[in-house]
């Protein structure tokens, strides 16, 4: 069974990754924006 500490800095860990891959996607979504509206024009 997990300790209370420990589920405690598993979701800490999962919230941290949630957010860089949030950003992480979101950059390389409006990377992919800027790439297109270049190729376009």
């Amino acid at each position: 069974m997990a300790t209370e500490k420990n589920k405690k800095s598993i979701i800490t860990w999962i919230r941290r990754i949630g957010f860089w891959g949030f950003l992480f996607f979101l950059v390389k979504g409006l990377i992919w924006l800027v790439i297109g509206y270049f190729l376009v024009k």
